[in-house]
Formats: structure tokens, C-alpha cells, sequence
């Protein structure tokens, strides 16, 4: 009697075991009843009803899938290897269930499918120099094909470009053209900017002959210094007239009849 009363009971108690499922707090079940959808459950402990029910579980966490290199075709036919990284997340477990087979594999899918399109749009100087603006494209078109799985992508990024040797080649003699154009327009705005100066130093002198000559005299003393040698240099008698007149007493004014008059 016992016997036959503990069966039924450890059966019923396996069944009732075996329906218990615990979910994490970034997990979530979707349970279908027969066949028929039902509201998603959890997280925490949930029951799903034996050989009636059946459960998929959806986690909700961000998901990185690394989209393979891709052989792409720029707008100026260039053919290049793009690789990029898709951020997303299950915002809807019902719709990512429902309304696609494998959503991981068609959100992989699509991006490749997307970065080959829209680097076919796009010429290789602006697919080197504008990633931010790709990644932004990419991620728009991706996320609105994928709302209706109640998948959001998050971010895309371009992960590398691989460009053929040839390519390579000729980017690298542009970059060293262009660095040389640099250098040469630095180097004629500096020749402009000292004869500038010069010219504004001319027209200083000009004004005041008495600069070129104290010029004159801090050039010898350059010499002078830098050289420990007896230098013979032509002084002209201008310099040195300026100084003796400063120094020569000032005559008297010659008297109207040559001599002193008188009173």
C-alpha cells in the first residue's frame, strides 16, 4: 500500500522538478503552450508545464559578432578587405523567437551584406579618412532591417582595411608627396615673412642713416670675436665723420662788419 502510494508521488515530484527552470537576471524565457506564444517570463525561477510547454531561453546582453573580412569594391575600383565588429542586443525575446529562425546568424548576415554595399558606395579616401561616418551608415541600415526581430545594434566599427601592395605603394609616394608640398610652402612663407622683415628694417634705416652705420660697427665686432685674428677691414670716413661732429665745439656766429660793434 505504501509502495504503490510512493510511486505516483516521486513521479509527480520528478515532473514537477523537471518544470522548474531558474533564469539569470539577464536572461528571459520564451514559452510556448501547445505550439501558441505566451508572455515571456522571468528572471528568477519559473515553471514550465512537462510535455505542454517548451521554453527558449534569450540572454540580454550585448552581443559582439565579428563580421569576416569582406572583399569590397570601392566606388573608384579599388578593391579592398574590410572586417568590422556589430554591437547588439535582444530587446524583444517574443520577436527574436518568432519572427526569425536563427537571429545571430541573420543579424551576421545582413552586416556582411551591408559593409559590402556601402563600401561599394564609397570611394577608398573616404572609406580610409571618414570611418565614423561609415560606422554611423552601416549601423542605420543594419539596425532598421533588424527592428522588426526586436534586435537593436547598438555600434559597428570597422575593424581593418587591407589594402593590395600596389595600393599601399601609391598611398605611401602621395603621403610623401604631399609632405614635401608642406615643407616647400613652409619653407617659401618663411622666405616671405624675412624679406618682410627686411624690407621693414630697410625702411627703418633709410629714415635714420646713423642705424647702418652702428650696424656697420657690430658686425666687426662679430668678427672680431668669433675670429682670434687681426682682420683689416675698410672703415668708411662717413662712420666716423657722424661721431667727430658730434664732438667738434660749435663756432661763433660771424658779426656783420668783422668785428665787434660798438655801442
Amino acid at each position: 500500500m505504501v509502495v504503490a502510494i510512493a510511486v505516483p508521488l516521486v513521479f509527480f515530484a520528478i515532473i514537477i522538478l523537471s518544470g522548474l527552470n531558474i533564469l539569470a537576471e539577464y536572461e528571459r524565457g520564451v514559452v510556448f503552450r501547445l505550439g501558441r506564444l505566451t508572455p515571456y517570463r522571468g528572471p528568477g525561477v519559473i515553471f514550465v508545464i512537462p510535455l505542454i510547454e517548451r521554453m527558449v531561453r534569450i540572454d540580454l546582453r550585448t552581443i559582439t559578432l565579428e563580421i569576416p573580412a569582406q572583399d569590397v569594391i570601392t566606388h573608384d575600383n579599388v578593391t579592398v578587405k574590410v572586417s568590422a565588429v556589430v554591437y547588439f542586443r535582444v530587446v524583444d525575446p517574443s520577436r527574436a523567437v518568432v519572427e526569425v529562425e536563427n537571429y545571430l546568424f541573420a543579424t551576421l548576415q545582413l552586416a556582411q551584406t551591408t559593409l559590402r554595399s556601402v563600401g561599394g558606395q564609397t570611394e577608398l579616401d573616404e572609406l580610409l579618412s571618414q570611418r565614423e561616418k561609415l560606422n554611423a551608415r552601416i549601423q542605420e541600415i543594419v539596425d532598421a532591417q533588424t527592428e522588426p526581430w526586436g534586435i537593436k545594434v547598438v555600434l559597428v566599427e570597422l575593424k581593418n582595411i587591407d589594402l593590395p601592395q600596389d595600393m599601399q605603394r601609391a598611398i605611401a609616394a602621395q603621403a610623401e608627396a604631399e609632405r614635401e608640398r608642406r615643407a616647400k610652402i613652409i619653407g617659401a612663407e618663411g622666405e616671405f615673412q624675412a624679406a618682410q622683415k627686411l624690407a621693414d628694417a630697410a625702411e627703418i634705416m633709410a629714415r635714420s642713416p646713423i642705424t647702418v652705420q652702428l650696424r656697420y660697427l657690430q658686425t666687426l665686432k662679430e668678427i672680431a670675436a668669433e675670429h682670434n685674428s687681426t682682420t683689416l677691414f675698410p672703415i668708411p670716413i662717413d662712420i666716423l665723420s657722424s661721431f667727430m661732429n658730434r664732438h667738434r665745439p660749435a663756432e661763433p656766429p660771424p658779426s656783420g662788419n668783422g668785428g665787434p660793434s660798438k655801442g
